[in-house]
Parts: C-alpha cells; sequence; structure tokens
C-alpha cells in the first residue's frame, strides 16, 4: 500500500509540474510513513514541507494543492492536512478487505515478484576446513541463508558461494600429521571424526618435533605445487572436513549444498594472473620486497596511504589476491549484478580496500554492486566474545545439542504425556530454531548476547512464542474441524481489531522488500513478533468460533488463516519450520 500512495504523490507532484506550479526539475524522493496514532489516518507524508521552497508557497497551501491534484483511488477513502503541512491518509476499509481476501487466495501471499530479477551471488558460512564449525560461524550461516531466501522467494536468482577455508600454510601441518596415522596404520576417517583434537593433536607434532616441522613446511610447497600425493592427502581431508559442514547445515536446515563449495583453492592457479593484471594497469607498486597496491582513499595516521599486500615478499600469496579473483570470477563466470559478503565487521576495512582495487582494475562491471554485509560479535553473558568455561570457542555441534535437550526438558514439562518420538521431533525444532532466531532478531550489526534461558523463553520476541502463534491459530481449525484453505467466504470488518490485524497482514511484502535491500532480517523478526501480538489482541477481542453469525465467524477465520499462512512463509525464509502442535 506504501507504494500504491507514493504513485498517487508522483502523479500528483506530475500534474502540479504540468500546471507550472512546482518547477518541472523538482524530482523529490517521496516518503510515506505508517502513522502511530490511528486517528491521524494510516499513513503520512511530508512532501508539502519538502517542496514549499522551491515551489515558493507556504507548505500547508501546497498540501492543499497536492491533495486536490490527487487522482482518484479506491485505495483511500480521505485525506487530511495535519500541523504545517503533513498530508495523512485514510484507508478504505473496502479495499483493505479485497486485499486481505487477495492474499489469502495467492500462494504467494501478494508478495510481488521483482519486475528487475537480478543474479545475486551470495559469500556467506565461510567455515576454515581445518577445524570444525564453532559458535563464530553461526552469524554469517543463518543470516545469509534468510537473505538467500528471501532473495528468491523475490524473483532474483541467487547462486549461493561458500567460500571455505580449504587452503594455506596450516595444511602442511594437517597433512603431515595425516602421513604419520598412515604410516601407523590407522584410519584417517575415525580420527578425522572429531577435527578439533585431530588439530591439536598436528598442531602439538607440529610444535614439538622440528623434523615434523619441516615436514609440514615441505608439503605446504609440495601441495602448492600440484604434487600429485600431497593433492589426493589434502581432497581426503577436504572432503570429510566438509561432511562435517554438510552435517551442521542439514542439521540447522540451511540451504547450502555441497555444490555450493567453492574455497579458496578453487582460485589457486588465478592468483598469479591477478598479479600480472593488476601489475598491467599499473596499479602495483614494490614496498619492502611486496607488491602492493597503494590507495588514496585509505591512509594510516601519518596520512600515508595503507597498502594493499597482493604478494608478500616470499612469493606468497594473500586473502586480498584470492577475494580478487573470486570477484573476478563471480563477475565473468556467474555474471552477478551484485555480489554480497556475509563476514564479521572486523573485516570490513579489508573489503572496502578489495572492493576499490576491483574497481580500479576493471575486474567488474559499473553496474555491478560489491556489498559487505558485516555482523557483530556473539557475546558471552559476562559481556565478553562467548567462550566455554575452558575458555575456548563453543562448537557449533554442542550448541544444538545443548539446546535440543533444553527445549526437550521445557517442552515434555508441559506434555507428559506425549509420545517420545514426538517429544523429540518438537524438541529438535524449538530447540534449533531457538538458536537460528535469537540470532536473526537482533540488528545483524549490533554485538548480542548468547543466553539459552533467553531464546528459549516462550515470552517476548522468541522462536518459541512465535511457534506457539501459529500452533495456536492452527488449533482453531482443528477446533472447527476444517481446513485452512477451505474458507471461501469474503472477508467484512465489524471491529477495529480487524482492520488492525489486517493492516499488519498487509505490509508483508513492504518487509521482504526491506530484507531483501538492506540484508536485515531483523526487520522480519520484529514484523512477525508484532504481528503475533496483534492475533492475540484479535482473537481476545473478537470470537471466532462462537461468533454473532456465519458470515462474521467465517471473516474472522480468514484473518486467522491469513494470519497462519504469513507466520509459516515468514519463519520458512528465516529457516524455521512450523509446528502444529507445541
Amino acid at each position: 500500500m506504501k507504494a500504491l500512495i507514493q504513485n498517487l504523490l508522483e502523479q500528483a507532484v506530475a500534474s502540479l509540474q504540468a500546471q507550472q506550479l512546482l518547477p518541472a526539475d523538482v524530482q523529490p524522493r517521496i516518503a510515506i510513513d505508517r502513522t502511530k496514532d490511528k486517528s491521524h489516518g494510516d499513513f503520512a507524508n511530508n512532501l508539502a514541507l519538502m517542496l514549499a521552497k522551491p515551489a515558493k508557497q507556504n507548505p500547508r497551501a501546497l498540501a492543499e494543492l497536492i491533495v486536490k491534484n490527487l487522482p482518484a483511488s479506491e485505495l483511500v477513502i480521505k485525506t487530511e492536512i495535519a500541523g504545517p503541512g503533513f498530508i495523512n491518509f485514510f484507508i478504505n476499509p473496502n479495499y483493505l478487505e479485497k486485499q486481505v481476501d487477495s492474499a489469502f487466495s495467492d500462494s504467494r501471499l501478494n508478495v510481488e515478484l521483482t519486475e528487475t530479477p537480478q543474479t545475486v551471488v551470495i559469500d556467506y558460512s565461510s567455515p576454515n576446513l581445518a577445524k570444525e564449525m564453532h559458535v563464530g560461524h553461526l552469524r554469517s550461516t543463518i543470516i545469509g541463508d534468510s537473505v538467500t531466501r528471501t532473495l528468491e522467494f523475490q524473483g532474483h536468482k541467487v547462486v549461493r558461494q561458500n567460500h571455505v577455508g580449504d587452503w594455506g600454510t596450516q595444511f602442511g601441518m594437517l597433512l603431515a600429521y595425516m602421513e604419520e596415522l598412515r604410516a601407523k596404520g590407522e584410519e584417517i576417517n575415525k580420527n578425522l571424526a572429531n577435527l578439533e583434537v585431530f588439530y591439536r593433536a598436528a598442531k602439538g607434532r607440529f610444535d614439538e618435533s622440528e623434523e615434523f616441522a619441516d615436514r609440514a613446511r615441505d608439503l605446504v610447497v609440495a601441495l602448492q605445487s600440484g604434487d600429485s600425493e600431497c593433492l589426493a592427502l589434502w581432497k581426503e581431508f577436504k572432503e570429510i572436513s566438509i561432511s562435517h559442514c554438510q552435517e551442521a547445515y542439514e542439521r540447522m536446515g540451511v540451504s547450502l549444498g555441497l555444490d555450493d563449495v567453492r574455497g579458496e583453492s578453487a582460485y589457486n592457479d588465478d592468483l598469479a594472473q591477478v598479479v600480472a593484471d593488476l601489475d598491467s594497469k599499473g596499479l602495483l607498486q614494490e614496498s619492502q620486497g611486496a607488491k602492493c597496491v597503494f590507495l588514496d582513499n585509505f591512509k594510516n595516521k601519518e596520512g600515508e596511504p595503507l597498502p594493499v599486500i597482493i604478494k608478500k615478499k616470499d612469493g606468497g600469496f594473500l586473502y586480498a589476491t584470492s577475494d580478487l579473483a573470486a570477484i573476478r570470477y563471480r563477475q565473468s563466470a556467474l555474471n552477478a549484478d551484485r555480489v554480497l559478503y556475509f563476514v564479521d565487521a572486523r573485516q570490513g576495512l579489508h573489503f572496502q580496500q578489495v572492493f576499490e582495487v576491483a574497481r580500479l582494475a576493471d575486474f567488474v562491471k559499473v553496474g555491478t554492486s560489491l556489498e559487505h554485509m558485516p555482523f557483530g560479535t556473539v557475546m558471552g553473558e559476562d559481556g565478553k566474545p562467548f567462550k566455554t568455561r575452558a575458555g575456548s570457542t563453543p562448537k557449533l555441534a554442542d550448541l544444538l545439542t545443548e539446546a535440543e535437550e533444553r527445549a526437550y526438558e521445557l517442552v515434555k514439562e508441559k506434555n507428559q504425556d506425549m509420545a517420545e518420538q514426538e517429544l523429540r521431533h518438537i524438541a529438535s525444532v524449538v530447540g534449533i530454531s531457538s538458536v537460528k532466531y535469537a540470532d536473526l532478531s537482533k540488528n545483524r550489526t549490533s554485538d548480542y548476547t548468547f543466553s539459552f534461558d533467553s531464546m528459549l523463553s516462550f515470552e517476548g520476541n522468541t522462536a518459541p512464542y512465535l511457534l506457539y502463534a501459529y500452533t495456536r491459530v492452527a488449533s482453531i481449525f482443528n477446533k472447527a474441524g476444517i481446513a485452512i484453505d477451505s474458507i471461501t467466504a469474503d472477508v467484512t470488518f465489524t471491529e477495529e481489531k480487524e482492520k488492525d490485524l489486517a493492516n499488519k497482514l498487509m505490509q508483508f511484502n513492504e518487509i521482504i522488500n526491506q530484507v531483501g535491500k538492506q540484508g536485515m532480517p531483523h526487520y522480519l523478526c520484529a514484523y512477525l513478533f508484532e504481528l503475533a501480538g496483534l492475533f492475540s489482541s484479535f482473537y481476545e477481542a473478537c470470537p471466532i468460533l462462537i461468533a454473532e453469525n456465519e458470515t462474521q465467524k467465517q471473516s474472522r477465520l480468514k484473518l486467522a488463516g491469513l494470519t497462519a499462512k504469513t507466520l509459516q512463509q515468514g519463519l520458512a525464509l528465516l529457516g524455521i519450520n512450523t509446528l502444529e502442535r507445541m
């Protein structure tokens, strides 16, 4: 509805310009706000105040002209001018009723497909294959996945890219340890069942034995030179390590698959060409033996340009080099219109520099958007980065298991007679969803505190609250003995709470657009929480199954049904499954 009102105002401005009451070169940015006080209408706009100076008119007089030139529309039943020149719009209840009917019958709930579909490449999760996934991988993985789902729902072509850390000096150490185990006749698979233990054992050997350390360094060189035996060992390690990640993705309901993995190693053969191309563009300078790009926009405290190191003195390459190769691949091979990087905020400077180098080198087209989507840190309740009591970073698998077990105890307490299999299923959905939602509901750019007690609460903006809200609606239809989609009667409002709920339901499309544009799933979380609260108010004020008559009953059932569909679709875009009962 915001877009429709904006269109009405744009037509009014065009009309005033045609009458030479507004300068023809004025192109105002028309912002529509939802009012907090419904006595002031449903939407408000300050267009007259913005245009008063270029129009050389009193704002209130200009507001009257704008209103007079608004085209006729069934959307708006009334307009009012408030204060110095604000224009308030009152939505026609009949129009709103029709919109609810239309959304209820539409499989997409009237969420529009984009008119300008793009190819969007999304770089997210990106664990280091030398270790098991830990809490630090949580935010990139689930925020990136939610935005991916949202953009796909809008009709964009989304290409997932799991840029895993599968190359580098640490792999020489791991390969050397694999060699030792194989020489002893031990099974590699069995030893790699716990990557953390394997990594610590390899690191221990590296630290205690100079002979082992030398062998590890030799293996790095051999691996990077394409030695067949080293590559075979490395591939075996990589496959087993990726399978650990895939288990975590499937457990969390994350839509990344094996085909989405394209790690640092995929760009190894292109790194020398990246250096050559930067050199041919005149961008490279030598500094202390290293080849660097110096950018005037990025300077140190002394005002000197900061170097982006492309090739080290010893001939090695850095993250910037592989990231540049990845950008070029995503543009040339994937034909990206937009590339989103869900990487923590501490890498902000790195991405700013890499993006600028990529543009200077013509690795991307002028219109291609490169966007770092930074996120904050997962904090412990002590206000410090989240650690176990032993001081290590918690493994993701352990956190998910604990969440499921805590959810199991909560669900069992409320359902003493429920079958064990169903208890476990509900506990798994509630536990995993709680961990994901606690993260998604926070502003991406902020740190947040990891607390099982908070995230598993049935009160407040939590997954259990929203899952329960959905089951509450489902129970209404179960009691009535009818399917949601069997409702065919038209919606008719008789109470203000019905209109309040309908208005919120009609905001779904604009919220989806906001998430897709800004990469901020917390907007969707806040919307679903508010929707659940409005449904609760509606349910208390407007009897459904014991309504005054059948027409009113069917109308309210349709509002309830659309609420259930919206909650289910919204949670699905967050990567969260719903339950029919809890």
